[in-house]
């Protein structure tokens, strides 16, 4: 028996450390996107470049002139929009609008792939933990929402509404995030 074990072993597939899938890898370049434009306008300010270089999505990240009601802030944050399309794969993705006169941004995504699982793997990654501090849960029929607070600037929060389950329908958008700077009164 000892030796059936043994061979089994020998010939199953090894156990190989699975990298981010391409969904996750965009929801966390649109994250470090929404993080680097309003923390760091310096990085835009010259030109987008350097702002692009750091979301480090390469050519999967690009400019758009606009989106789709669907994909737009708040009415309130709808002031000196840029609009951001990241193509994670053939079908899903996000938009990131930020503003270069109010300290926002917003994420919206979706698409074919159920993007939940992915979701859930970025904010609890120890890369997102270093970096968002979890301040509290709310949950609503099929949706749940969670605010965060930076631990780099404690005046830059977010909320990301996603579905509570994998699963969920693929026909509206999947993920929510809002992020706003709050300046001294």
């Amino acid at each position: 028996m000892g030796h059936i074990l043994l061979l089994f072993a020998f010939l199953a597939p090894a156990t190989q450390a699975v990298g981010p899938t391409e969904v996750e890898k965009g929801f966390a370049g649109a994250l470090r996107g929404c993080e680097e434009w309003v923390l760091n306008p310096a990085s835009w300010a010259e030109g987008v470049g350097p702002f692009v270089k750091t979301v480090g999505l390469g050519e999967r990240m690009g400019m758009v002139d606009r989106v789709d009601e669907v994909s737009l802030p708040p009415p309130q944050l709808r002031r000196g929009n840029h609009y951001w399309r990241i193509n994670s794969t053939t079908d899903a993705g996000y938009m990131l609008v930020v503003s270069d006169q109010l300290g926002m941004c917003h994420i919206t995504g979706g698409g074919d792939t159920d993007l939940q699982p992915a979701i859930e793997t970025v904010i609890a990654s120890s890369d997102f933990a270093g970096r968002w501090q979890r301040m509290s849960d709310l949950s609503r029929g099929e949706m749940a929402s969670t605010e965060f607070r930076s631990l780099k600037d404690p005046k830059f929060s977010m909320v990301i509404s996603r579905a509570k389950e994998p699963g969920g329908r693929r026909d509206r958008v999947q993920v929510i995030a809002t992020a706003t700077y709050m300046l001294d009164e």
